[in-house]
């Protein structure tokens, strides 16, 4: 005598669907980088004394090929200062620092229209340089 055997159904529980994607939403929002500027090879200027940074809206380098960069993208200096308009938004007073990264090489030529893009936004500027002291 033979003796069928029971099929069952494999099905993925749907109740556990929602959990799973919270905890891949979790896992990529915690590993995603807000800006990538590590490709940009700059150098900065050094000085003797310096002031912590403060929290910062954005930042624009110019590299050592006198590109410029928002947020590690690259971008004309025609439409930075759009950009940078967008980026602020309404933020109030205090709270509209960009930061500035100019490899020690580069000329007014190049970084002058940045920080005038910079003030035409309306972004309080913040000249990031090295520490004199801490490089020797």
């Amino acid at each position: 005598m033979k003796i069928e055997r029971k099929k069952y159904n494999a099905t993925v529980p749907s109740m556990a669907m929602g959990d799973i994607a919270f905890l891949l939403l979790i896992f990529f929002v915690i590993l995603a980088r807000v800006q990538d500027d590590s490709h940009i090879q700059w150098e900065p200027a050094r000085i003797d004394e310096l002031d912590q940074a403060k929290n910062s809206k954005a930042s624009v380098i110019i590299d050592a090929d006198n590109k410029a960069y928002l947020n590690g993208r690259e971008v004309g200096v025609a439409s930075l200062a759009g950009a940078l308009t967008e980026i602020l938004g309404e933020s109030e007073a205090g709270k509209r620092t960009i930061l500035l990264k100019v490899h020690k090489h580069a000329t007014a030529t190049y970084f002058e229209p940045v920080i005038e893009a910079i003030s035409e936004a309306g972004g309080d500027l913040l000249h990031v340089l090295e520490d004199e002291r801490m490089k020797n």
